[in-house]
Parts: structure tokens; C-alpha cells; sequence
């Protein structure tokens, strides 16, 4: 899952930051309405986590903004203010979902889980195909009976094959939604991590390489 967070607070955005990160998810960090424009022009994020008092531009013209443009971004909206009114006004504008400061992380964290799933399509609580189950929730993966021990990048690159249904899936779109935005796109991350990810699921394999095309399971 590929997030923004918008936060002009640089503390918290770090630390927002870091603790979806620590949950799998790429992160990236604007600290103004302005930058976090030039991101989402540049990236589909799954998310944004989007505060309301932005310096530069205003929080809400940020959330107009990306409405208008048809952005497939679900934006949960931040703000110090917690009134129906101010929850109100910002779901009235185009925002998915409203979160009061402070907010607990756990419940930043349920939220951004359940916008993700409905950013493209619906997405199942849990992941099965053939022997192989995984839970996003709780960051577990089992084949054939036995817990796999995977790294970040393994597990999202995994879910985002599982969640494409068979799809075929390029090397770049995975580097565009599992990576964040200091990944390298003249690197081979992808494909080691790929090629990590198959020994660690062992036989029989289930991720399957299209020449020139990409991967899928």
C-alpha cells in the first residue's frame, strides 16, 4: 500500500510515518499543500493522510483539488478541530474519512486500512490461494501450514500479487505501490525481492514471470 501523509508538523509527520512503515506500508511525507500536490500528480497514492491546517495551501483546497482531478486517492482528513461542524465541512468537500488531533495511531492506522481496501476495489480481510493464506491485519503469512518469516517488502509485494487476482503485474507498478518515493527505478528491488519471496514460499511455485511483462500469481 502506497501512503501519503501531509502533515506540516514535521515531528508528527515523521513519526506517523515511521509507524505505518513499521506496519508495511510505503510512505511518503509532504509538509505543505503545495508539495503534496506536486506528489499526487506525480504518484497514485492509496492514501492520504491529509491535515487540514496546512501552511501554503489550505488543507481543504489540497482535498478540492484532487476531487476535481479525479485523483483515485481515499484522503482521511487531520485537524485539531473535532466539532460536527468541522467534520461535516470536510467530508462535505471530498474527504473519505475525518479524524479529530490527537487521534490514538491504532485507530489512524484501522482507518487508513479500510480506506486502502476500497481505493480500486474491495479488497478481502484476508488472503487465500491454494495452500497459501495471508492476513494484512495481523502481517501473517502461511503456506501449507507453516508461518513464513517475510521482510516488508516481501509481504507487500505478495499482497499486491494477491490482490491483483492473476492480474499481470509490472516490475514498476510494484516499485510505485510497495517501495516509497527513495526508491531507486534503475534498480533490481523488485526482482530480488521477487526472487527472495519464491525461495521463501518454496514449491510449487506460485509466482509466475511474464517475459517483458511482469509477475503474477
Amino acid at each position: 500500500m502506497r501512503v501519503l501523509v501531509v502533515e506540516d508538523h514535521e515531528g508528527l509527520a515523521d513519526a506517523v510515518a515511521s509507524g505505518l512503515r513499521q506496519e508495511g506500508m510505503a510512505v511518503d511525507v509532504a509538509l505543505d499543500g503545495s508539495t503534496a500536490l506536486e506528489r499526487t500528480a506525480a504518484t497514485d497514492y492509496d492514501v492520504i493522510v491529509l491535515d487540514r491546517d496546512l501552511p501554503d495551501v489550505h488543507g481543504d483546497e489540497v482535498c478540492r483539488t484532487l476531487v476535481a482531478t479525479r485523483a483515485p486517492s481515499r484522503i482521511l482528513m487531520l485537524t485539531a478541530s473535532g466539532t460536527i461542524a468541522d467534520r461535516v465541512d470536510g467530508l462535505g468537500i471530498g474527504a473519505d474519512d475525518y479524524l479529530p488531533k490527537p487521534c490514538d495511531f491504532a485507530e489512524l492506522l484501522a482507518r487508513v486500512r479500510a480506506l486502502a481496501r476500497r481505493a480500486v476495489s474491495p479488497s478481502p480481510p484476508i488472503f487465500e490461494h491454494a495452500d497459501l493464506t495471508l492476513d494484512p491485519a495481523r502481517r501473517v503469512a502461511v503456506r501449507n501450514g507453516r508461518r513464513l518469516v517475510l521482510t516488508s517488502k516481501e509481504f507487500g509485494v505478495l499482497e499486491y500479487l494477491l490482490a491483483a487476482e492473476g492480474r499481470i503485474v509490472s516490475a514498476e507498478e510494484l516499485l510505485a505501490h510497495v517501495w516509497d518515493q527513495n526508491a531507486d527505478p534503475f534498480t533490481h528491488a523488485v526482482k530480488v525481492t521477487i526472487s527472495r519471496l519464491r525461495a521463501k514460499l518454496g514449491d510449487p511455485s506460485l509466482i509466475h514471470t511474464v517475459r517483458e511483462g511482469g509477475y503474477h500469481i
